[in-house]
């Protein structure tokens, strides 16, 4: 029974998580949420480009998995689309949905990026966007902490761009346990 129950708790998350392309509403909504998210604002000035993901989710029962699709910009135009799938293993339970925020700090991040198949090691995080405390291990394998009093006050220890690159999630609900290990896996696509 419980075999049969992690079974159908996995193909349904894959069912969820694999709905077609959201509206384009949807996309500038997602931003405009990074824009006024406290820290995250400011890289919209500084940064060459970004990649924004409306709705990621992520689910799992010792073996979890998440998928989203996005699109990358530079310099404020869309550029290409980009999925997201993430395969993680460890003591993880629980599901959730969240949105995901990519900046590149020049060209050269968002070439290597877009070059195809591009991979964030098992420890790449992101700084969370919400009431508690978060914990960041990023691309460049340093580690921070931030703490931050709701979306809008995203006040955060963040050092700026590792490797090129920053990340930043807003939770959209759900539940999750874990300590898994696992890296985010991107497919770019050029319009």
């Amino acid at each position: 029974m419980q075999k049969l129950f992690k079974a159908s708790f996995l193909v349904g998350l894959m069912v969820l998580i694999s709905q077609p392309a959201w509206a384009e509403d949807t996309y500038e909504k997602s931003i405009n949420a990074f824009r006024q998210a406290g820290e995250s604002g400011a890289y919209f000035n500084a940064a060459y480009g970004y990649a924004v993901f409306p709705t990621i989710g992520k689910g799992g029962i010792g073996i979890g998995g998440a998928h989203g699709k996005g699109r990358v910009y530079a310099a404020g135009q869309h550029i290409g689309n980009v999925s997201m799938t993430q395969l993680t293993m460890g003591i993880q339970l629980g599901g959730q949905a969240f949105s995901q925020i990519i900046f590149f700090e020049d060209e050269r991040a968002l070439r290597e990026f877009t070059s195809g198949n591009f991979e964030f090691s098992a420890q790449a995080t992101a700084v969370a966007i919400t009431a508690g405390v978060s914990a960041e291990a990023n691309t460049g394998g340093g580690v921070a902490a931030g703490i931050s009093g709701g979306q809008n006050d995203a006040n955060t220890a963040h050092g700026g761009f590792r490797k090129g690159m920053a990340i930043f999630t807003l939770a959209k609900g759900g539940l999750m346990y874990e300590a898994a290990l696992g890296g985010q896996k991107f497919s770019y696509t050029p319009l």
